[in-house]
């Protein structure tokens, strides 16, 4: 069962919620999960949401692993017809419009990985520009390969900018080994989390940790997102 839970939400501590709100990353980043957990949190603090998954290069985890969730907080859920099937076709649905083109809805955006999979997000560039209100995160897990440090990660970020046509704004440190992370892992991550940041200029917008090490971790470090870990559908 995936859930949401939180201490202080966003609005609380002041922060402010874009309308589009886009989550990018290198493959295995944890980035659709940070997406769904994120959707939540939105619904929860009174947001009409729309979750998008413009995944289609078909990894491992997609938010339509999530639909049932989704679904029991009445976050709508836009994702090709082929998500979770066995077949890898290069398509999104046209209601995929309706994110950057309906703006009465909040729409959290999942990304496909690295450039490759941020191609999709180029067609609505142009929309998203002209709205010009959205945040792009940059979502690193320092734990994986070819993103363990802030040289590695920054050369990604700058791939799928190129690709999608559309600049970070902001990042999260979603730095974890599964069910096995502790906090000396979250907290080992910091030094390369604060390294992206002055080589990208952004900020961080916040570290992602399971609800098991929040406590542990809330007196050690900044603008904790605490969130679950989402079930793989076989």
């Amino acid at each position: 069962m995936l859930f949401y839970n939180t201490r202080v939400s966003f609005l609380e501590r002041g922060i402010s919620v874009k309308r589009l709100t886009l989550f990018a990353g290198h493959y295995g980043s944890g980035k659709t999960n940070i997406a769904v957990n994120y959707a939540m949190m939105l619904k929860k603090q009174g947001f009409d949401v729309v979750v998008a998954d413009l995944d289609i290069v078909n990894p491992y985890f997609r938010t339509k692993d999530s639909e049932d969730e989704l679904k029991k907080m009445d976050i709508e859920l836009i994702s090709s017809q082929f998500a979770n099937s066995n077949l890898d076709l290069p398509s999104l649905p046209q209601e995929m419009y309706r994110t950057v083109q309906d703006k009465s809805k909040y729409a959290v955006m999942d990304i496909g990985g690295d450039d490759a999979g941020a191609v999709a997000l180029g067609r609505f560039a142009p929309f998203i520009k002209d709205e010009n209100n959205y945040d792009m995160v940059f979502v690193v897990n320092f734990f994986r390969p070819l993103s363990r440090t802030a040289e590695e990660a920054f050369e990604i970020m700058k791939e799928i900018e190129a690709a999608s046509k559309l600049k970070f704004t902001s990042i999260v440190n979603n730095s974890n080994l599964g069910d096995l992370t502790t906090v000396k892992d979250i907290l080992s991550t910091e030094t390369e989390a604060e390294k992206l940041v002055a080589l990208s200029g952004l900020p961080l917008k916040m570290t992602s940790v399971k609800e098991s090490l929040y406590n542990e971790l809330n007196d050690k470090t900044n603008n904790l997102f605490c969130l679950a870990l989402q079930n793989k559908i076989f």
